[in-house]
């Protein structure tokens, strides 16, 4: 029945929908989790590309600040996300530069889901192939977690996952979130779930991506990418890496 109506990404079928396949790009990327703490937010995510000759601390993938006050995790196309990540980094200042303070999360999050719709209705234009993640905090609701999709649709959430194998992250997040859940653990939860849902044997720091939003001591809302030797320590204090050595013996 699609073959009828997938020649234009404008075409609805008899059912209603409009058969596009960005989706798949993102079905197909590395796993990423965001899971929301009482004290800060935590993005984990895989890394598809992994070569001991590439050089980690300079080729992110899945993590990019946004501002002062908040990052993301990216899942599917990388070239699609750079240019909206280009995008939304140019609309943060701009408000800055404006109202003197940073742009509300959510505000953020609605001006890179309008360009993402604006994508789905034109005729000659395909959808960006890419989903978010975004983690951060401002004076109004505190420490917040969204997500979006290529269509332009937005949510709120207090854990979730995207890219492969996030059916399956969603359920590890629902039985093990809970409400009162602090930063310390969150770390912990995040690496747990990814490690029983990433396609790789064994989680290692070239495999891993990692931030936090939290606060610093001095009281500032600090925005953390975890450079790799920390990230595989990290993994040595949450226990992820012992407990699959203990399986898989």
């Amino acid at each position: 029945m699609s073959r009828r109506y997938d020649s234009r990404t404008t075409i609805f079928s008899p059912e209603g929908r409009l058969y596009q396949y960005a989706l798949e790009a993102i079905n197909n990327a590395g796993t990423s989790i965001g899971v929301m703490a009482t004290d800060g937010v935590v993005l984990a995510a895989e890394r598809k590309v992994t070569s001991k000759l590439l050089e980690q601390d300079t080729s992110a993938e899945k993590m990019y600040i946004l501002n002062d006050n908040t990052v993301c995790a990216v899942a599917g196309l990388t070239a699609d996300a750079g240019i909206l990540i280009n995008h939304v980094r140019y609309v943060a200042q701009q408000y800055l530069k404006t109202y003197n303070e940073n742009i509300p999360i959510e505000t953020l999050v609605r001006r890179i889901c309008d360009v993402k719709q604006g994508y789905t209705q034109h005729g000659g234009l395909r959808p960006f192939g890419v989903s978010f993640i975004f983690a951060g905090y401002d004076e109004r609701y505190g420490f917040q977690l969204y997500t979006s999709n290529p269509s332009g649709n937005y949510s709120g959430w207090k854990a979730t996952s995207i890219g492969a194998n996030n059916t399956s992250a969603q359920t590890l997040l629902k039985q093990d979130y809970k409400d009162d859940i602090t930063l310390k653990d969150a770390k912990e939860l995040a690496l747990k779930v990814l490690s029983k849902t990433t396609d790789s044997t064994k989680l290692t720091s070239e495999k891993v991506e990692f931030a936090t939003v939290g606060f610093g001591k001095d009281g500032k809302v600090q925005l953390k990418i975890w450079k790799p030797d920390q990230i595989e320590e990290l993994l040595k204090e949450s226990g992820v890496v012992k407990d699959e050595e203990d399986e898989q013996a």
